[in-house]
């Protein structure tokens, strides 16, 4: 048990992104915080919105944490709070996998291991897409996915961020968590821009699934019904795409558009799009932490009934065709990891 406190302790104060394997099945995750992170978008002024009512959902709870996992480590955290695919041990020292795909060693980190693992779009120098505000993709999809971990730990869940700060990370590094750690659900975390469609009644959210994955669709049409079921509470001037639901986007040779999604193949992932960082007034409720929180806490609740019940999801749609790329990234092309 003194070493099970020592380990917890530990990633209390270095990292809030990932569960901690204390080595006898027992899994420790950090306590809830009651102050939502609320993110700064510069010297813009944001026009104030409507407080939108109080609702309360009830989710399923699993009955005991998940146990860890036997054998070698897969995933550890670095002392600095990265979290790092292994590849590798000599004796104390872990041979890793960088945020930027190199190889490196390390021997000051904790083996992690979690159900879910959540994935912060973008970073570093790849901001994402920016609002008119001044607000970005980057810091937001991060203070999303926290959220998101919080309310599953607090549930009794593992989980594992792929990213952990504001630094760069590559699409092969963030799948290489997920493929090494093979949990049962994947999130990465994105915001939207750019519509193309007709301003529609509600929030125009999307969600992508991997085209030959049942349980990737599964997943996709819970956490669509459960992320447009909280931002309606919110109100907005919302904006869409014309195909916006649940749906698949192929590249040109008939595979997996994203390389999120791609990249995962074997493990059921989720690409989210919550709603239009590039509308000033969705833009307006996105800065605001207890919209960060719900939508944190949306995608939770998604991926606890896709783990619990047999909910079968809804906002399936067929997607137009699209040859316009969908922005870029990603690669490991100037990137610079954090230090280790």
């Amino acid at each position: 048990m003194l070493r099970f406190a020592v380990g917890a302790l530990f990633l209390l104060s270095t990292l809030a992104a990932a569960v901690v394997d204390d080595g006898d099945g027992r899994v420790a995750a950090p306590p809830a915080t009651t102050t939502p992170t609320t993110i700064d978008v510069g010297p813009t002024t944001v026009p104030p919105v409507t407080e939108p009512p109080t609702t309360t959902t009830i989710v399923p709870v699993p009955t005991s944490a998940p146990p860890a996992p036997a054998g070698p480590a897969k995933v550890v955290v670095s002392s600095t709070g990265v979290v790092l695919p292994v590849v590798g041990t000599d004796g104390g020292t872990y041979a890793v996998t960088t945020p930027c795909g190199k190889r490196a060693s390390v021997s000051q980190a904790t083996p992690v291991h979690g159900v879910v693992v959540l994935d912060a779009g973008h970073g570093g120098i790849e901001p994402g897409a920016i609002g008119p505000g001044g607000l970005t993709e980057r810091v937001l999809n991060l203070a999303v996915a926290n959220h998101a971990k919080g309310a599953l730990e607090r549930a009794g869940y593992g989980v594992v961020l792929t990213r952990t700060g504001d630094y760069r990370m590559t699409l092969g590094a963030r799948a290489a968590v997920a493929k090494a750690l093979q949990p049962k659900a994947f999130v990465s975390i994105h915001h939207n821009a750019e519509p193309d469609g007709p301003r529609p009644e509600g929030p125009g959210s999307e969600t992508y699934y991997q085209l030959e994955s049942a349980a990737s669709k599964r997943l996709s049409g819970l956490i669509y019904e459960e992320i447009v079921r909280t931002l309606a509470t919110f109100q907005a001037d919302w904006v869409a795409d014309r195909d916006a639901g649940v749906k698949y986007r192929t590249n040109n040779a008939g595979d997996d558009y994203y390389g999120i999604l791609r990249l995962t193949k074997g493990v059921p992932a989720s690409l989210v799009e919550f709603a239009f960082i590039s509308n000033p007034s969705e833009e307006a409720l996105l800065s605001r932490a207890d919209v960060q929180q719900a939508e944190g806490e949306a995608v939770a609740r998604g991926i606890m009934r896709y783990l619990t019940t047999d909910d079968p999801g809804s906002g399936f749609v067929t997607p137009y065709p699209r040859s316009s790329p969908a922005g870029s990234g990603g690669g490991s092309s100037n990137c610079v990891d954090p230090p280790l």
